[in-house]
């Protein structure tokens, strides 16, 4: 056990949060998202955190993960198949954590678009959040002394 972290971040999940680079990407992802399949082909890390949701997850990484401030967005959703300006609950919940921390809300990516992307991850992290559309997709920033 750690001070001052997130009992949510396992050992597995802080080393994996401490291998990213700048610019690498992490993809938070639901019980129904194909993580294994997307690690695979991304020859990423898969950390599997079955009892939580999507939203808490994200809560403790952005308590140590810095996002990229060089490129906008540095976060992406997935789109509402049939509906692209539908805002399901997860989402809500992203945006509202995001705005706490200073950052933009998250950028919506097409269906198959977002799969593309997570493909290219270094890290999935699958929760158990059984609410539709409660995957995310983040950038790592930088930590400076400037």
């Amino acid at each position: 056990m750690l001070k001052n972290i997130s009992p949510l971040l396992t050992p597995e999940l802080l080393f994996g949060l401490a291998k990213l680079g700048h610019g690498d990407d992490v993809a938070l992802v639901d019980a129904n998202f194909p993580a294994d399949r997307v690690a695979e082909q991304a020859g990423a890390r898969l950390v599997q955190l079955p009892g939580l949701s999507t939203t808490e997850v994200l809560q403790a990484v952005l308590s140590v993960l810095p996002l990229d401030h060089f490129d906008q967005p540095n976060t992406w959703t997935m789109e509402v198949v049939g509906d692209a300006h539908a805002v399901p609950p997860p989402v809500a919940e992203f945006r509202q954590l995001l705005q706490a921390q200073g950052e933009a809300g998250p950028a919506v990516l097409e269906r198959f678009a977002f799969y593309k992307h997570a493909s290219s991850a270094r890290l999935v992290v699958q929760t158990g959040d059984l609410r539709k559309y409660a995957n995310l997709l983040l950038r790592k920033g930088v930590i400076s002394t400037d």
